[in-house]
């Protein structure tokens, strides 16, 4: 099985498939296209017609798309474990990676992801306020519901986990203001293992994208 990733410093959606499968000890291949350099769309093109990461090689079968990667992975190979076992959390869990799928622009374009970068600052709009309450608001809620089963979103580390990770790292580097609960579930996921050994590989990345460098 390979995982096509892009950048580790900045792919966000790279980050959330590769973590699931490196969480749950999956063995795969990693493979690393850096992005927007001369040869970004030939690499890519060996491997998808979609032209974009993360891209998943199992066998013959290709899955793209960091949502339909992981919920392969977690019915192929973990069982459903990729998800929360109680159908109504389950459901929830579902419906938040899906609101992070397809929401959040305004945080996606003025905070995007810059895991080595620290101390930053960026100009705040009504629309990245709202974005980053609705999170806090999500996490918080989340962490109620569910901290007696675990330290995790959902209590057990889930898709759901993966799929915010991104976000954690974008906090991080922004030095956004958060409740407390949300700045210890953000210090969860950078504490993880997996999480910390992406970190690692993505100080070492030689590659600079220039309009991911924001914020002073």
């Amino acid at each position: 099985m390979k995982l096509i990733i892009g950048n580790k410093n900045y792919s966000s959606w790279s980050l959330r498939p590769w973590l699931l499968l490196s969480a749950f000890d999956i063995p795969f291949e990693e493979v690393r296209v850096p992005l927007y350099i001369a040869s970004t769309r030939a690499e890519l093109a060996k491997y998808t017609d979609a032209g974009k990461v993360p891209v998943l090689h199992d066998k013959d079968i290709v899955v793209w798309d960091s949502l339909a990667i992981c919920e392969y992975v977690s019915e192929q190979y973990l069982n459903g474990r990729g998800w929360p076992s109680d159908t109504a959390a389950r459901a929830e869990a579902r419906a938040c990676c899906a609101e992070m799928h397809s929401g959040f622009f305004a945080l996606r374009e003025s905070m995007p992801m810059n895991c080595r970068a620290s101390g930053r600052r960026v100009a705040m709009t009504p629309d990245l306020e709202k974005d980053i309450a609705r999170i806090d608001g999500l996490w918080t809620e989340l962490r109620k519901k569910y901290s007696a089963a675990g330290p995790w979103l959902f209590g057990a580390f889930s898709i759901a986990d993966c799929m915010f990770a991104p976000v954690a790292f974008r906090f991080n580097t922004y030095r956004t203001e958060m409740p407390e609960a949300c700045g210890r579930y953000v210090k969860q996921i950078l504490q993880h293992p997996k999480v910390t050994q992406w970190l690692v590989d993505a100080v070492k990345e030689p590659e600079t994208i220039a309009s991911s460098e924001v914020g002073v």
